[in-house]
């Protein structure tokens, strides 16, 4: 009986003694636990007021391990069976509540992830069952093209308006945190760095003339002469969207906020041995690697490329497009005829390493010579005619003949046809032949000119009647002049009815007064034709007066002929 006395004293007194350690706790508090037990179910923390909590495991992102602390909130103190009820997620939610109110008050950054895309934004979650709306404009410093694309990604964000209940959302910027973050790099790049430093950079877009790098929020431009020593002509060639690249500062302005970056300048210039290496004259093989209308890039060592030009490629082939003598990979042979370092140029030609077939072209087609040939372009003032492959020459319309003239060159030949010609002038230092069809005959003019020299007289065929005289073609197709003063004798008065005595096929004899085979011009007279017949008339008749012993005077010898007449 004594010891059951005992045993009611004594739990009498725990019981007093536990009311008493409660007495210290109130519903709603947050205290500090230790882990001393864990199952499947539960974790254990003694908040140390004698009493043990239990704590669903589910209440845990991560369940911790035995002695860890654990912030819980009292639920109820005097819970069923006298056990103390506690509460992870109410502390988490509690502590939560009252950091992003803290933060919303100082405008500290919060980590929130973008959990889902809704009208006009983005849900983010906050943690501790806190969403936040982040409205589309301010999700990121640049456009957001694929909302999509952010769901998931967890970051910082600026709490613009906060809802202490967790049924409200948030107002949150993850713009306006980016750009906080942008500024205070920005700010510690340009106070930190000097020209020759070693940036790294993620690639970020191309534009025409070269590549902009992200070096944190802020660009900097890697230029399109600055990524190679070499020709550069496409920047994706030397870099890649998104890639990470190491390159080096060149050029800083703060008041511009200019940043020029250079990937060429990460290797030594080649430029700077190049006369060590190459001289003009310099025979080099090396491959093709850019080809464009006007030339083919070689590319002598990385970092130099030269530049064979398209009239540098062949002696005769008139090349329009270099892929007609080379292709890009080709390894070909060039020589180098000249370089300038400060403009980092080389020119190169691969025709200096064949023979140039103008250098003899006049022992293979002296003048005078003679061939048959091919027309294989016509123009306007005459026709190119294949001489051999590569080199044409050149027939002016003036030279098919010396009497007609064309008004072009289809009037002679076609593309196509075979003539002859001669060989008339050869000119290597231009390449250039001139080649005549009217040399292959004997030049009538100056044929005419010996057979019928000045005041001789010249038997022809009306050709044309004009206003201002009778043309007349004699012999070689020659058409002479007769203008209408010379129409009428000396002693005649001319009027326009003169014309009307000539008609086209008429036979006319007439006097050459002048003929000019440089300038093809024939000039008759009947004017001067009777004119010196009477002369020859009067002195023939002066002369068989004087064989009779008679003696006149001029005035007898005008009045007898005009007795006679």
């Amino acid at each position: 009986m004594e010891d059951e006395t005992q045993m009611t004293d004594m739990q009498s007194l725990l019981q007093e003694q536990y009311l008493k350690s409660l007495a210290g706790i109130e519903d709603g508090q947050i205290v500090t636990g230790t882990v001393v037990q864990l199952n499947n179910d539960y974790v254990f923390v003694d908040v140390g007021y004698k009493s043990e909590g239990k704590i669903p495991v589910d209440e845990f992102i991560e369940l911790p391990k035995l002695g860890d602390k654990v912030n819980v909130v009292i639920v109820n103190k005097e819970g069923k069976g006298g056990q103390i009820v506690v509460s992870k997620k109410r502390a988490d939610a509690k502590e939560r509540t009252e950091a992003l109110r803290e933060a919303a008050e100082n405008k500290t950054p919060v980590l929130g992830k973008f959990s889902k895309v809704i009208k006009g934004g983005f849900e983010v979650d906050l943690g501790a069952d806190y969403k936040g709306f982040c409205p589309l404009s301010k999700a990121d410093v640049n456009r957001v093209e694929d909302p999509e694309s952010l769901i998931g990604k967890t970051d910082y964000f600026i709490i613009d308006k906060f809802h202490s209940s967790p049924k409200m959302k948030s107002v949150v910027s993850r713009r306006e945190y980016l750009e906080k973050i942008i500024a205070q790099n920005k700010e510690k790049f340009f106070s930190t760095v000097q020209i020759g430093d070693v940036v790294q950079g993620e690639v970020k877009s191309f534009t025409s003339f070269g590549a902009f790098i992200d070096l944190g929020g802020f660009d900097g431009l890697l230029h399109i002469n600055d990524m190679s020593w070499g020709h550069v002509t496409k920047p994706k060639d030397f870099v890649k969207k998104g890639q990470v690249v190491q390159l080096r500062l060149i050029n800083i302005d703060p008041e511009t906020q200019k940043i020029n970056l250079s990937l060429k300048h990460m290797q030594p210039d080649p430029w700077m041995n190049f006369e060590d290496k190459y001289q003009v004259g310099d025979v080099i093989k090396a491959p093709v690697t850019k080809i464009t209308n006007f030339g083919a890039f070689i590319e002598l060592e990385p970092g130099i490329e030269g530049l064979a030009h398209i009239s540098e490629l062949s002696w005769t082939k008139k090349i329009t497009n270099p892929k007609e003598v080379v292709n890009i990979g080709d390894v070909v042979e060039a020589k180098i005829l000249g370089y300038d370092l400060d403009k980092k140029r080389v020119s190169l030609g691969l025709k200096q390493l064949m023979d140039n077939p103008w250098d003899t072209i006049a022992e293979r087609y002296p003048v005078g010579t003679v061939l048959k040939r091919k027309v294989v372009k016509l123009t306007n003032s005459g026709a190119f005619v294949n001489l051999e492959d590569g080199i044409d020459g050149f027939l002016h319309m003036d030279d098919v003949s010396w009497t007609k003239k064309l008004k072009n060159m289809n009037q002679f030949c076609k593309e196509g046809d075979e003539i002859e010609v001669q060989v008339s002038r050869v000119e290597p230092e231009n390449r250039r032949i001139r080649l005549s069809v009217k040399n292959l005959e004997g030049n009538p003019w100056q044929n005419l000119r010996k057979s019928n020299p000045k005041y001789s007289l010249i038997t022809g065929t009306v050709s044309n009647v004009t206003d201002f005289g009778v043309f007349v073609k004699v012999a070689g197709d020659i058409e002479g002049l007769i203008s209408k003063y010379n129409l009428v004798g000396p002693d005649e008065e001319y009027n326009d009815k003169v014309l009307e005595n000539f008609k086209v096929g008429d036979e006319v004899t007439a006097m050459v007064v002048d003929i000019n085979p440089q300038t093809q011009k024939l000039s008759l007279s009947i004017k001067e034709m009777i004119r010196r017949n009477q002369e020859s008339e009067m002195a023939k008749y002066m002369a068989d007066s004087k064989d009779d012993g008679d003696t006149y005077s001029l005035a007898d010898m005008l009045k007898a002929k005009d007795e006679e007449i």
